[in-house]
């Protein structure tokens, strides 16, 4: 029993310590400020095809007609599975969120993704990720630093297929899909970090997740094109 336990401990040091490990890798950008700034504006030009991806998708037809109830939406052009015998996932993407009065998009802020989980995982796969973002908790726990989906909120799959129906009830409901096909890729337990050093860098400045969705302090051009795929995606449902 005791060897049993000891056993459970180390996986999940393991297992926490992967995490750590993955966030941190899709932490460390390009040295230099225009370098870093234009990563950032390849991660926003690539979420905004990711969005036309999955809008043009009839496989998503869930997605289609209830992301106008979404209050955020997290954008991962690439999230990268590893393929050993402990299994991560990370990435870099944007969150945006969405004006219930006027129905804009604010400006990005930038956020990693890291996620590991355990078991028998053969050859690795890139997945683009959407998650919707539903409810006003949600939203503020992203304000945060870092925050664990399924963690103080609850988290769940979206419907696919074409006419899928359903009443999904959850903080955070995911998407996701890799070379035009459902993907499956389970994010509970995965942990959201504010990308700090992305954020200063397409803005010029230190800016807070506040700063960026409430106060709307700062704006850069360079994100009128995906704003402008969420509001057209929005607007006509």
């Amino acid at each position: 029993m005791r060897g049993t336990r000891t056993g459970v401990s180390f996986a999940r040091a393991i297992g926490m310590a992967t995490v750590l490990a993955i966030i941190l890798a899709f932490t460390v950008v390009p040295t230099g400020m225009a370098a870093e700034k234009e990563d950032a504006q390849g991660i926003v030009d690539n979420a905004n095809a990711t969005v036309g991806k999955f809008m043009r998708n009839k496989e998503y037809t869930w997605l289609h007609a209830n992301l106008p109830r979404a209050k955020a939406l997290l954008i991962y052009p690439q999230v990268l599975k590893a393929g050993f015998f402990l299994g991560g996932s990370g990435g870099t993407g944007v969150l945006l969120v969405r004006d219930e009065k006027t129905g804009a998009w604010s400006q990005p802020g930038f956020y990693t993704l890291g996620a590991v989980s355990f078991g028998l995982q053969i050859g690795g796969e890139a997945a683009e990720v959407v998650v919707m973002v539903m409810s006003q908790k949600a939203v503020d726990s992203l304000a945060t630093s870092k925050v664990k989906l399924g963690g103080d909120t609850s988290f769940a799959l979206g419907p696919v297929g074409a006419g899928a129906k359903g009443d999904v009830t959850a903080d955070f409901i995911s998407f996701a899909e890799s070379k035009g096909l459902y993907a499956g890729l389970n994010l509970e337990g995965s942990y959201v970090a504010v990308r700090e050093s992305l954020n200063k860098a397409y803005y010029g400045k230190d800016v807070t997740p506040n700063q960026i969705f409430v106060e709307k302090k700062v704006n850069n051009p360079g994100s009128a094109k995906l704003r402008e795929t969420l509001h057209e995606a929005t607007a006509k449902k």
